[in-house]
């Protein structure tokens, strides 16, 4: 622990038994009360009695270090912030759910239920809202918290211990004695309805970034690196389950573990009920959706789960979920407004999406005012117009859609919507290629909504390769408006890069050489590097081994493009329409002028020895790196693969090998170590 050791140990020969009693009552009757307040909703004393109690725990924590403990009430939060979270292997794994989204299919997995069982009779079921949060596994060792993970893929989730510490709802210490030597709970993270209003209404008045719904703004909160965020955050939780258990036999019924995880002082639903038959489920799944806009918490339907555990074992699971439980998923909401306008938003990777600018209306207790259209070919497909009265959901509960037109008899007002033929951000060129249904923004360079992912694919290490220059430091550079296009990095200065966060002196100076060394590519690099749209690596190699520099490429023809291996029609186009827009043409001269170049390959006296040959790299190479030798090989003709074949013609072998030199040796193929590699090229080039 920090702080002088010798005071520190001294402070702790004080401690009396009586100090420890006292703080054990202290402990003791704040969690009671936590409990109260948080999970019975039902508390006993005054926020300021509550508060007298707590500072007086705090108090004596701080002058007594020693006597501190992970299930103390103060204990909530005080991590530091995290780089990243660490990986959690999930001993049970963590199953998704079946679901369901009409009566019959629920009957149907009734029915095979009752085929497995072999029963007659009717089944009985657990049941219980399906939460729209983020689900978790909970690990408790002799009673106190110790671990907690996200679902994550079901078989390894992260490790968000110090997160879900902050959740008052979840006790960092199970009440009674009774409970199991190790038990992991399974529970869904949520946000309740007036803490998620609360949340968006500051973050509006402080001019912050809003979340779109209460189930985005648990999952963003929980995966805070700074636990200190996550508990500035309403969080909430309900445990609907076991996983792993040790030293003591659970119930045999789910009902029954779930009264005892309450026992235990962990939150269960207040709505989970036992019904018999699949009509009585039917029965609760209607209940509890004309109960759904008075919960304090938003569900999308409820779930179903065979009660018995000796049932829940012998029905076992099929893929990633189990046999013995089924999410009835309620219908979206529809209702009919009216739409006023149509915009087109711009995305990251310059895709145009029509938006529907509605008269505000309420959809699942949300007022919408806005719908996706998706794209031109479902604005045709639907025959929707701007004016139309149009039946309108919240598809998932998330995003607004329209559905459908109501056709009306006088259609007059109606106003056609159109694809604009200029970017609404940037102004560039708007291209749609034929039989495609997105359109997009030609100025990739330049636009906007484009900037920080055209950015950071330039800068990637296939591509211009600029060491430092990571995703987060490319948004910053971008928030700060200390850069506009790919071009402005190489105007920064050791001062404005010095005082962004987390950056420094060194760190600054080094992403100025790192741009620096950037400057000196290869044409197939810097081709890549521009983000035309489906110009990959090997497009982007074939361009310039048949160009050999750009001013032939920037004249090309469509008809030209479609004579060089690897493009097509359409991929002809894309590069025609990226190299014809202005404000590409301008970043790209800009670089050209700060100093990025390439060698210029004259095509009269190119020389392609390799052609028609196959060579593969293994092991790791002392003098070249494996991207370095593999550039070399393809400059010279050459295809580089990633396995042997019989027709392959060489393979380079560098230390430490393995079953590609074994594959190589077996069929014969031409080997050669680093240094006759080496050879092998300084021959060819003399």
């Amino acid at each position: 622990m920090p702080g002088n050791v010798l005071s520190d140990n001294k402070k702790n020969m004080k401690i009396t038994s009586n100090i420890l009693k006292h703080v054990d009552f202290l402990r003791q009757k704040i969690n009671d009360y936590n409990y109260q307040y948080y999970v019975l909703d039902d508390p006993s004393v005054s926020d300021a009695e509550y508060d007298l109690l707590l500072r007086e725990l705090q108090a004596i924590e701080a002058e007594y270090p020693s006597i501190v403990t992970p299930d103390s009430p103060t204990q909530r939060v005080g991590a530091a912030p995290l780089k990243e979270f660490a990986e959690v292997e999930h001993q049970i794994p963590m199953l998704s759910l079946e679901n369901a989204f009409t009566d019959e299919e629920v009957l149907a997995f009734d029915q095979r239920v009752h085929d497995r069982l072999g029963q007659e009779h009717e089944i009985e079921y657990s049941c219980e809202p399906k939460l729209d949060g983020l689900a978790v596994s909970l690990r408790y060792e002799n009673g106190v918290f110790v671990r907690g993970a996200t679902r994550g893929d079901g078989a390894t989730g992260e490790d968000v211990t110090e997160n879900l510490r902050t959740i008052r709802t979840l006790p960092l210490k199970l009440h009674g004695k009774d409970f199991p030597e190790v038990l992991e709970v399974r529970g869904e993270v949520y946000m309740p309805k007036a803490g998620f209003a609360k949340l968006n209404a500051n973050a509006e008045k402080k001019g912050e970034k809003i979340f779109a719904n209460p189930r985005n703004a648990a999952a963003g909160s929980l995966r805070q690196l700074d636990s200190h965020i996550t508990a500035s955050r309403p969080l909430s939780i309900f445990c609907y389950g076991v996983g792993v258990v040790v030293g003591k036999k659970l119930p045999l019924l789910h009902s029954e573990i779930l009264q005892s995880l309450k026992s235990w002082g962990l939150p269960v639903s207040a709505e989970a009920s036992v019904v018999h038959g699949i009509h009585q489920c039917l029965a609760y799944h209607a209940e509890i959706g004309k109960k759904r806009l008075k919960l304090a918490y938003d569900i999308d339907g409820v779930v179903y789960k065979v009660n018995s555990i000796k049932e829940q074992d012998r029905l076992g699971f099929v893929s990633r979920a189990p046999r013995w439980a089924l999410a009835h998923k309620f219908p979206a909401e529809q209702v009919q407004t009216v739409i006023e306008s149509v915009e087109f938003q711009v995305g990251r990777t310059g895709a145009l999406t029509p938006v529907a600018r509605l008269k505000p209306v309420s959809v699942a207790g949300v007022i919408v005012s806005n719908a996706t259209l998706h794209n031109m070919d479902e604005v045709r497909r639907k025959e929707i117009h701007i004016g139309d009265t149009v039946i309108i959901q919240r598809a998932g509960d998330v995003i607004p859609e329209v559905v459908s037109v109501v056709k009306l008899a006088n259609a007059k007002h109606l106003k056609k919507i159109t694809l604009p033929k200029d970017c609404p951000v940037c102004h560039s060129a708007v291209e749609q290629i034929e039989g495609e249904a997105i359109a997009r923004c030609s100025g990739g360079l330049f636009c906007p909504a484009q900037r920080k992912e055209g950015i950071k694919h330039f800068a990637s290490r296939r591509a211009l390769d600029i060491e430092g220059l990571g995703d987060k430091l490319v948004e910053q550079l971008v928030d700060e408006s200390l850069i506009a296009n790919v071009a402005d990095l190489y105007s920064l200065t050791l001062d404005q890069l010095a005082n962004l966060d987390r950056m420094g002196e060194k760190s600054a100076q080094n992403l100025l050489n790192a741009l620096e060394k950037s400057k000196k590519t290869t044409l197939a690099r810097f081709l890549y590097a521009l983000g035309i749209r489906e110009v990959g690596e090997a497009t982007a190699k074939n361009l310039a081994n048949h160009f050999g520099d750009l001013p032939p490429l920037f004249d090309a023809t469509e008809e030209s493009l479609q004579e060089i291996s690897d493009v097509g029609p359409v991929v002809a186009k894309h590069i025609v329409s990226f190299f014809a827009e202005p404000h590409n043409d301008k970043v790209i001269h800009q670089l050209q002028a700060i100093g990025v170049h390439w060698p210029i390959l004259d095509k009269s006296q190119q020389k392609h020895p390799l052609a028609g040959k196959t060579f593969v790299l293994t092991g790791s190479l002392e003098t070249l790196s494996r991207e370095e030798a593999k550039e070399k090989l393809e400059s010279l003709g050459a295809k580089v693969a990633g396995s042997v074949s019989a027709k392959t013609s060489c393979v380079v072998v560098g230390a430490d090998a393995g079953s590609k030199f074994k594959k190589a040796k077996e069929l014969g193929v031409e080997t050669m170590d680093e240094q006759a590699f080496l050879q092998f090229l300084q021959d060819l080039d003399s």
